[in-house]
């Protein structure tokens, strides 16, 4: 019995000497009328400027924020084009608040966000930011399932999809809004698996820069488990790549069918003068028994072919071969790329040419 009362005494005074040795805080008096300063806001998220892309025309939204005060908070609020969506008046922290909601009425277009708080001392403090909905992208083409703009971000509007980034790629101007900018070992790539058709299209604007003299533009390819560092599994998917001929730059499709592969080159006829510095579209089709290759709406490369196989192809890397297709060195370039769009069935040269003329003008 009195080894417990010599363990009770000791606990109580380790508990003294850490109250006195400033294991706890002390509780500071506070002067009436010491309040000083007015609560600090801090909005997390959205912050002003941020843009929301979803397939829904109302979604929701994550509400991030943090309120500071010197002496103590007495309520905060949340403001949605000038209505209140929430009010906090209950804190565990007296001091500072940090605050998450979700707000799940979000319409499409431009909203204010403001955020107020009070103190007991009645000071108060607001912040406010901009910021948008996007209305969600409605393909304008018949079997459109994918489009890439390059409108100052990587992501493709049909799915909401952002892309995986390699490198330090950029924007510049193009041939409709942005364009995406090429660099030395950048590249985007996105989810692949929900391509897969039996048929497949894909057009696109491209602004040759001929060095390197090789390069990817796009490629869905599978894996290559013998060569995991320098990968050129042909056997499945499709690669379209450019390559120096004679001081041309020369374009080609390669398409696995399964149990081999087949190449669509078109000689001369698939050539650009990397000195041109000029926008040409590019196009190419897969139908179960025919592929072709277009420049500027006609054909320059065409034959016969026994349906793709689309084994192992799960992701799609566009502006390089990498990392699928690396082994023979078409990678990355300074090439400017725009208005990708992806179609789930083979369309027709009529289509192309007038996908063409409506991105001109």
């Amino acid at each position: 019995m009195l080894n417990k009362w010599i363990s009770l005494l000791a606990i109580v005074v380790f508990c003294l000497s850490a109250c006195t040795d400033g294991y706890i805080d002390d509780i500071e008096f506070v002067e009436p009328g010491a309040d000083s300063e007015s609560p600090e806001i801090t909005l997390n998220y959205p912050t002003d400027g941020t843009q929301i892309r979803v397939t829904e025309d109302v979604t929701s939204i994550e509400i991030d924020l943090e309120v500071v005060d010197d002496i103590e908070i007495e309520w905060v609020a949340v403001e949605l084009d000038g209505q209140e969506i929430a009010r906090f008046e209950d804190f565990k922290d007296y001091r500072r608040f940090l605050g998450s909601f979700e707000y799940d009425n979000l319409t499409n277009g431009e909203h204010q966000l403001d955020v107020i708080a009070r103190d007991l001392s009645g000071k108060e403090t607001s912040t406010s930011v901009v910021f948008e909905k996007i209305e969600p992208y409605q393909p304008i083409y018949e079997g459109e399932v994918f489009y890439l703009p390059f409108d100052g971000d990587y992501t493709e509007l049909v799915q909401i999809q952002n892309a995986n980034v390699s490198g330090s790629p950029g924007f510049t101007d193009g041939i409709s809004g942005r364009a995406y900018s090429g660099s030395p070992d950048a590249y985007l790539t996105y989810e692949g698996g929900n391509l897969h058709s039996e048929e497949f299209s894909a057009v696109f604007w491209y602004k040759l820069d001929g060095t390197p003299d090789r390069a990817g533009l796009l490629v869905m390819g599978p894996p290559d488990e013998a060569n995991p560092t320098a990968m050129n599994n042909r056997t499945s998917g499709f690669r379209l790549f450019r390559e120096n001929a004679g001081g041309m730059q020369r374009f080609k499709l390669n398409v696995g069918n399964g149990s081999g592969e087949n190449w669509f080159d078109g000689g001369a006829a698939a050539d650009i003068d990397p000195s041109s510095d000029t926008w040409n579209h590019i196009a190419f089709t897969i139908s179960s028994d025919q592929c072709t290759v277009y420049i500027n709406g006609e054909v320059v490369s065409q034959g016969s072919f026994p349906g793709i196989d689309w084994s192992g192809c799960d992701i799609l890397s566009v502006a390089s071969g990498a990392p699928r297709f690396a082994g023979w060195g078409h990678l990355s370039t300074s090439s400017q790329l725009d208005e990708l769009r992806i179609f789930n069935r083979a369309i027709s040269q009529s289509e192309i040419q007038s996908i063409m003329m409506e991105e001109k003008n």
